[in-house]
């Protein structure tokens, strides 16, 4: 089994640094043999999906992975989002992954990896590839034709798809994936990433002249931070300091908490690096600065954080503004899909998608709140394996990450390694 991932483990990554990855995975543990489950071998037998951690929402994940899979993932390996003219995003694809390894899915995971690969593909005037981000919108063009749409990489879909392959790479002994992981993260930093004035890193959304508002600002999406899979990318490329994107990143979410009434993040917003100030997006502007589906995010990702590896900024960050919506529940039974920076809201109707990403954040600062939720909201919004709808491409995602427990962590991955090689 790779250990390169498990936490708390400095002699680990004195291996990393030292042996090459072949003999490192004589030295971790068990490997999966010629017949086992293991995704990147050709005729794999088939493998029990099952989650690394047992719970009550088990049965659910189960059965809705699977509706998911037959509804949304083409044979090809295809993710379509069902809601916007069959389109397909970066973002579905690497939903996809994360889900599929978590649930021991290694047939879905290699299939909608090999087709982000093949067709989200950015190249150059000559037809070359630029690099390993993928574009992040393809489907069918004006002319009837089927291919990118907007070539641009969104930064989230690019670090969730590592992610996935850094967690695949130990769940099923599959070096080729931490191997590619490795060159995809290369790609993000150089791309996905800005030098701040004082020498740190930030994180943007994608290409940096594709997100200016002005020249001297930039446009930044809080929900795209991962600090969890930042800390995952320093395990296995330690040349680059992840850990400067993880300080910028909780800065920015600090900062933003004054920025807005509420103190709840926005989906989108404008910085000037030079001052470390911040600006609300014009209102004519196609990216918004509200509280909305994008900013649902920042729960999960930051749930992560604290769950994963402990972190008290992430904690103190759920302590400090999660009050805002819980007063709002208390006072409402209910919560808007979407919230003004004065918090107003912006739409009469509820999502089933905030209502999950806050879930796994509530269970960590006021459980009975989040039971309050899951009953009322989560558990009569699900039908037959989905959620909602059956086209709510959307919404099965960020549902099922929201009742994944936080417990199915990098380390619980690891040690199911030998569960999984059964066939």
């Amino acid at each position: 089994m790779l250990q390169l991932l498990r936490f708390r483990r400095t002699q680990k990554r004195l291996l990393l640094s030292v042996l090459p990855l072949a003999m490192l995975l004589a030295v971790a543990g068990p490997s999966c043999t010629q017949t086992a489950a293991c995704a990147c071998l050709d005729g794999a037998e088939a493998v029990t999906l099952v989650l690394p951690v047992d719970t009550v929402h088990n049965d659910q994940l189960l059965e809705s992975w699977q509706a998911y899979r037959d509804r949304f993932i083409q044979a090809d390996g295809r993710v379509i989002d069902r809601e916007d003219s069959d389109r397909t995003v970066s973002e579905g694809q690497a939903y996809a992954m994360l889900r599929a390894v978590a649930i021991n899915d290694p047939d879905t995971f290699n299939r909608t990896y090999t087709w982000a690969k093949a067709n989200l593909v950015r190249v150059d005037e000559n037809g070359q590839p630029k690099d390993l981000l993928w574009a992040w919108k393809w489907g069918q063009r004006p002319d009837g034709s089927w291919g990118d749409l907007d070539a641009n990489f969104a930064t989230d879909a690019d670090i969730d798809a590592a992610t996935a392959l850094i967690m695949a790479a130990e769940r099923w002994n599959c070096p080729k994936y931490l191997d590619e992981a490795r060159a995809l993260l290369a790609d993000i930093w150089e791309y996905g990433t800005v030098e701040l004035p004082d020498g740190t890193r930030q994180l943007i959304p994608g290409p940096a002249e594709d997100f200016r508002l002005e020249p001297a600002q930039i446009i930044l999406n809080p929900s795209y931070f991962a600090p969890a899979s930042f800390r995952l990318f320093a395990e296995v490329d330690p040349d680059r300091d992840w850990q400067s994107l993880i300080d910028s990143g909780y800065a920015l979410l600090d900062d933003l908490s004054e920025f807005s009434t509420t103190g709840l993040p926005p989906d989108w917003i404008a910085y000037t690096p030079a001052t470390g100030t911040y600006r609300q997006l014009p209102l004519d502007y196609p990216l918004q600065s509200r509280y909305s589906f994008d900013a649902f995010r920042v729960w999960w990702r930051v749930s992560q954080d604290a769950a994963w590896f402990n972190e008290p900024r992430a904690q103190a960050y759920l302590e400090a503004r999660l009050p805002e919506l819980i007063r709002r529940w208390q006072q409402e039974g209910r919560l808007p899909a979407r919230l003004t920076l004065d918090g107003g809201a912006q739409a009469s109707y509820e999502a089933t998608a905030h209502y999950a990403m806050l879930y796994p954040a509530l269970l960590r600062v006021d459980a009975a709140i989040a039971n309050e939720i899951l009953t009322t909201k989560l558990q009569p919004a699900y039908s037959d394996g989905f959620w909602d709808s059956d086209i709510a491409y959307y919404t099965q995602n960020l549902a099922w990450f929201g009742l994944l427990p936080l417990e199915v962590s990098p380390d619980r991955i690891a040690a199911s390694h030998e569960q999984a090689c059964r066939p």
